[in-house]
């Protein structure tokens, strides 16, 4: 598949695409005439690689990952480290602090939309 349907398969911009691409994250065959081709893999390679900038990693960290997984089904290969192992978990202990982060504001943000919102019922009645 060319890279506009990729992207639209995947929801992604061409140009990250292309960024992908260059941080050498994503792959592609070239046409005769110059015009990438990625084969059926990519779309399950772009929401993977989607989902790991999501959780924070960067581009650099992704690259050293994406070899240690299989497309189709996310499996381990021999290609991941001990160290890499370790890295990774410091990185879920790092989102687990965010997620508890969030979900305290998102408790004092309920607790503050609470508190405002009584005014406007008394005001406005049952």
């Amino acid at each position: 598949m060319r890279i506009g349907e990729l992207a639209e398969r995947t929801g992604v911009s061409e140009r990250s695409l292309r960024y992908y691409e260059k941080q050498g994250l994503l792959t592609a065959e070239r046409t005769p005439g110059g015009h990438r081709e990625f084969g059926e893999w990519a779309v399950d390679r772009v929401i993977r690689i989607q989902a790991l900038f999501a959780a924070g990693l960067s581009s650099t960290k992704i690259g050293q990952l994406l070899p240690c997984m299989r497309d189709a089904d996310g499996g381990p290969s021999a290609r991941a480290t001990g160290r890499l192992v370790a890295e990774l978990a410091e990185e879920r202990e790092r989102m687990d602090l965010l997620i508890r982060d969030l979900i305290r504001s998102r408790d004092v943000l309920d607790e503050a939309i609470g508190m405002a919102a009584r005014p406007h019922e008394e005001l406005v009645g049952p």
